[in-house]
């Protein structure tokens, strides 16, 4: 029993030792998950939710339900070899796009490997600005949301207020708002992300999730008024009225501004659509019930994130359906439309040696081919049913008949170009120029011990799957509030995201040293300082 407790710790050592090497600090937050290196692409598979882009709700719900169930499944990616027609290498026609043998020649294809080298990273990784010691959680937040946006914010909503009971009649009570009834308005909107109440009005209540501490700041009429009333952006604009964002757009790039602003992510970075859906753990514990009654989200959201800190640091919103150019009706499933979600992430970073990480519907060789121009070097996995196959041999896209052995890989290369076929009680396949396919790395897994990879495939397994594991982190800043409109769903999403950039800059600055907050009470002291709340300094 000594001797398999040695051999575990040996093996996560080990393990831990390569995540350092591939750059991954989990330290910086020092609250890492359950440990998911039995499954080495957690939930990046082929057919996970990782890659949901433009998924129907029911789908994405299905596969959140089996991915927090099943983390031990791989997925069993057989290219058209299932229903398709095609049954092996000889037999199948192949994803539509893909090469014949001879047509791959042609193209350049080739068994024949050389060395690949990824220049040094043109940029400094780290905080852009020193904050001092005695920053407060208000401080690190209004990094994103300054005093200048919240006064905005009250600008607006009064004109809104006054518009609306210009038109329908005044209502009694009401008196324009203030900057500081507007950032005890944010607070307490945000207090459900710390308290996991559903509803923000329970404040107020005399039930579980009341809370007097807070309540008293504000009263529940005054609030309900202010809620009524908000608005980022109260009369559509006479130019692009067409844009079905134009409620928050200002807002979002404000943020976006920010977050180029205040970091500089590090050299490996991922393009993926976090989990915004709900709390993980309504995902684990709901029936199948509860999840067909959640309504579908009208926006999809995609970002650009920081794969050694968690820092997100570009975001890319869509509605799913509309008539502008945010509207998706007409590119729904298509991967046009992931090419130019991945095109917009990664249009500040070109030029810098950055290597960015994909899942399956952003991942294509004409892409990664593009963003090679642009000194942006890619590692991806590839779907023969979800990414755009075309101009890549049909040899390595469909099963073998010749049953394959666990850990057992084959490689063809177009100029630095790399298709890598890896088994592990399935197929995944990788499209990179990040990783030299002549170097061999390992996936550590605790009860089967090493699995040979090529490099790559290992990259891609660390770097996701912690990335996988900040969900979990991220969803400590989760806003349970859940408005009707859209605009709102959006907002309140984005103010999460900018809690959770918050958070990072501080347990990067010198204040972390002062008052050692976790997430939980990172995020109480921002509540009570929006709410202007006595007691409310790092040092007491």
């Amino acid at each position: 029993m000594a001797e398999c407790g040695r051999k575990a710790l040996s093996l996560l050592e080990a393990a831990r030792s390569r995540y350092e090497s591939l750059q991954i600090s989990d330290d910086v937050f020092g609250e890492s998950g359950d440990d998911s290196s039995d499954n080495p692409f957690y939930s990046t598979s082929g057919d996970s939710d990782s890659d949901n882009y433009i998924a129907e709700a029911g789908e994405q719900e299905q596969q959140h339900h089996q991915h927090h169930h099943h983390p031990k499944r791989g997925d069993k990616d057989c290219g058209h070899s299932g229903g398709s027609g095609g049954g092996s290498a000889g037999g199948s026609s192949g994803p539509p796009g893909s090469l014949t043998r001879s047509q791959a020649e042609e193209e350049g294809w080739t068994e024949t490997l050389q060395d690949v080298t990824v220049p040094p990273y043109k940029e400094t990784y780290g905080p852009a600005q020193k904050m001092p010691a005695t920053a407060t959680a208000l401080d690190f937040f209004q990094l994103f949301v300054p005093d200048n946006c919240i006064q905005n914010m009250v600008t607006q909503t009064n004109m809104y207020a006054k518009k609306f009971q210009e038109r329908f009649g005044s209502e009694e009570g009401w008196c324009p708002v203030t900057a500081q009834e507007m950032k005890a308005f944010l607070g307490f909107v945000i207090s459900t992300s710390v308290h996991r109440c559903e509803s923000v009005l329970s404040i107020w209540s005399s039930g579980f999730f009341s809370n007097r501490s807070i309540a008293l700041k504000m009263s529940q009429s005054r609030f309900e008024k202010i809620l009524k009333y908000f608005h980022i952006v109260a009369f559509r604009p006479s130019q692009g009225s067409n844009q079905g964002l134009y409620k928050i757009q200002p807002f979002l790039d404000s943020l976006q501004q920010s977050f180029s602003c205040t970091f500089r992510p590090s050299q490996t970075q991922v393009l993926h659509e976090p989990l915004i859906d709900e709390d993980p753990v309504f995902i684990t514990t709901c029936t199948e019930r509860d999840l067909r009654k959640r309504k579908k989200r009208k926006f999809s959201l995609w970002v650009r994130q920081c794969t050694s800190t968690g820092f997100i640091c570009q975001i890319s919103v869509h509605l799913k359906e509309g008539q502008g150019t945010d509207g998706l009706a007409t590119l729904k499933n298509k991967p046009q439309l992931h090419s130019l979600v991945a095109k917009q992430l990664c249009q500040n970073i070109s030029g810098k040696n950055a290597i960015i990480f994909t899942g399956p519907s952003i991942t294509s060789l004409g892409l990664f081919s593009e963003f090679s121009k642009q000194d942006i070097y890619c590692c991806g996995l590839l779907s023969t049913r979800k990414s755009d196959c075309t101009g890549l041999p049909q040899s390595m896209l469909v099963c073998s008949s010749t049953p394959a052995q666990r850990g057992q890989s084959r490689v063809m290369m177009k100029g630095s170009m790399s298709l890598i076929s890896w088994y592990n009680k399935g197929h995944f396949r990788f499209i990179t120029n990040a990783y030299s396919p002549t170097k061999e790395g390992v996936i550590i897994k605790r009860k089967s011990g090493e699995i040979p990879c090529p490099l790559a495939v290992e990259a891609f397994a660390a770097h996701l799957s912690y990335i996988c594991k900040y969900d979990d982190k991220y969803s400590k800043y989760f806003i349970f509030h859940k408005p009707n409109k859209t605009w709102q769903q959006v907002f309140w999403l984005s103010i999460s995201i900018a809690i959770n950039n918050a958070y990072i800059l501080y347990k990067m600055s010198d204040a972390y040293a002062v008052k050692r907050y976790s997430r939980a009470q990172f995020g109480e002291r921002l509540v009570r300082e929006l709410l202007d709340l006595d007691d409310c300094s790092p040092t007491q």
